[in-house]
């Protein structure tokens, strides 16, 4: 979701409006992708690296991500959506912290799509920490290293019981991944638009969705044994 700070700038506004925006967006596509019927939705809300930032710009984002999810959590919820935040989170706050195991026991036990909010992640950290739960668990129970899976990795990393994602998106305009989801999105189609997240809408989404419709997946064979 990249783009809020440039169309704050555009608009001669502070940061911190374009982060707004970005959070009203969010809710407005999250909605769209529930009435879709769309099974999973991830989106990057915070990387590893935006620790980066300015810290007056992350306490501000910490803080619009609380009151998100004390806002937002009951109308998942009532939407029977499932919510999962992914991350390490060893830096957030323990009030933050709080609310998020607070959200997601909430809402747990719903059917609807599922919701993950990637935030404090990394797709280096997430395979990191796969291959070091991986190394214990060898040390622990003395597993065979020559019998180890993909399978048996993929269910260490934070996107577990779900399948891959399908279709990427990426706003503002930059060409790359951004340390996203890198085990997961390896036959992910891969979209990219000018367009800045707080612009994004249904029907650029909808566009998204015909381009995704018009791909052909043939995760490694020829399209004469697609067809």
């Amino acid at each position: 979701m990249d783009g809020n700070g440039r169309w704050a700038r555009q608009k001669s506004r502070p940061r911190v409006f374009g982060h707004r925006a970005g959070a009203r967006k969010v809710r407005e596509i999250v909605e769209y992708c529930a009435r879709l019927e769309i099974k999973a939705l991830s989106l990057f809300a915070f990387s590893t690296e935006n620790w980066q930032r300015p810290a007056s710009e992350v306490q501000l984002l910490m803080e619009l991500f609380l009151d998100a999810l004390k806002r937002q959590a009951p109308k998942l919820n009532a939407n029977n959506i499932v919510l999962r935040i992914i991350g390490a989170q060893e830096q957030f706050s323990s009030k933050l912290k709080r609310q998020i195991q607070k959200s997601e026991e909430l809402t747990k036990n719903n059917t609807g799509m599922i919701l993950n909010i990637a935030a404090d992640y990394g797709g280096r950290w997430d395979i990191l920490q796969a291959a070091r739960q991986l190394a214990l668990k060898a040390q622990q129970q003395d597993l065979n290293a020559d019998t180890i899976s993909e399978q048996d990795f993929k269910e260490l990393l934070s996107m577990h019981g779900l399948p891959d994602p399908e279709l990427f998106i990426r706003t503002g305009g930059e060409y790359r991944i951004s340390n996203f989801l890198i085990w997961q999105l390896a036959y992910t189609e891969l979209y990219f638009t000018e367009t800045l997240w707080p612009d994004f809408s249904p029907d650029k989404l909808d566009k998204a969705l015909i381009w995704f419709g018009k791909r052909q997946r043939r995760f490694g064979k020829t399209s004469e044994q697609l067809s």
